[in-house]
């Protein structure tokens, strides 16, 4: 059995892949590398010490998907391919629904021409929107404040649909919070095109000097220091939970389950910031903005329903995650170029 990976190629999928890998399971990649870089595919290659298989296709096209299930016994999908930028989202929405709600729409069909019934889909805590009192467990009200967020709270309710439909799927939502960092090794990391749309990356470029100074957007939410909290992931906590979730589908449990992914913990851009200067020794400029539309002031997860159901819990520190992503930035300051 092989486990495909959508957006296999991406900043989360290339991580997960090692994960998965290392952990005995053979994978299959399948990207249109719309917004990731064939390159990561040979730094994988070196990490886990051989070559993973990749297919280049669209998650919307029926022909490369049908073509895909066809070519590998693939027996679980981990679904990542989408688009994932709040702002650009909001000014760009046909495009998101497309792509996100299009593409697992075909996917999911796909899977279900080829028998596949096992899915672990890449959510987001965005459709949790301005949530009435943090930390958010999964049964707070879901009301996303943008598009993006409205995008993957679609793809959730089609699949509860097909579950309650065709009971014999097993069915895992995560629901992820704010993934940084990078691999140990500093062979992978997060290589935005264009302009980084994650504060991470951003900051990590500042310091490489390939941006000028960081903008924050908005300093007057209300929040200990003004700027915006969200609850920061390390990125391979981030794989270790996708490892669960597959694992837990392996399982057969023919159940649908939704799980936050994240630290429990929340953490200021300002927070961030300097927890960054002082395991890089790097100052990072700043200057406050107005606010991004769509962006909610305070936002950090209750895992437990993870560490319950999944045996997961993220154990990395902001301080790692801050270590790794400069590790990887400084070792490679243009990115996989």
């Amino acid at each position: 059995m092989m486990i495909l990976l959508t957006g296999g190629a991406g900043y989360i999928g290339l991580h997960t892949a090692a994960v998965l890998v290392e952990a005995g399971h053979e994978v299959v990649l399948f990207d249109n590398f719309s917004n990731s870089k064939p390159a990561g595919l040979k730094r994988l290659e070196a990490i886990i010490g051989r070559a993973v298989p990749c297919v280049e296709g669209d998650v919307r096209s029926r022909q490369d998907l049908d073509g895909l299930f066809d070519q590998y016994p693939i027996g679980a999908v981990v679904h990542f391919a989408g688009l994932k930028a709040v702002g650009e989202s909001q000014a760009q929405p046909l495009r998101y629904y497309d792509n996100n709600v299009g593409g697992s729409l075909a996917l999911l069909a796909a899977m279900q021409r080829a028998e596949v019934r096992r899915i672990v889909f890449s959510s987001s805590a965005t459709i949790y929107g301005n949530a009435d009192s943090n930390p958010i467990p999964e049964t707070a009200a879901l009301r996303p404040a943008n598009v993006y967020g409205r995008s993957k709270l679609m793809v959730e309710e089609i699949l509860r649909d097909l579950h309650a439909a065709a009971p014999g799927w097993s069915i895992a939502l995560l629901r992820y919070f704010n993934p940084v960092g990078a691999h140990p090794g500093g062979l992978i990391g997060e290589d935005p095109n264009d302009i980084p749309n994650n504060l991470m990356p951003f900051v990590t470029q500042v310091a490489v000097g390939r941006r000028p100074e960081l903008q924050v957007f908005g300093g007057d939410y209300p929040t200990p220091d003004g700027t915006g909290v969200r609850d920061y992931i390390h990125v391979m906590d981030l794989a270790e939970g996708h490892r669960a979730a597959l694992d837990w589908a392996l399982r057969d449990p023919r159940e649908l389950l939704t799980a936050n992914l994240g630290t429990g913990r929340g953490c200021s851009v300002l927070e961030l910031v300097r927890a960054f200067e002082q395991v890089s020794g790097k100052a990072i400029p700043h200057r406050i903005v107005a606010r991004r539309a769509g962006d909610v002031a305070a936002c950090w997860s209750d895992p437990s329903l993870a560490r319950e159901r999944l045996g997961w819990t993220a154990t990395r520190s902001l301080d790692d995650m801050c270590r790794d992503a400069w590790n990887w930035q400084r070792n490679n300051p243009q990115g996989f170029a």
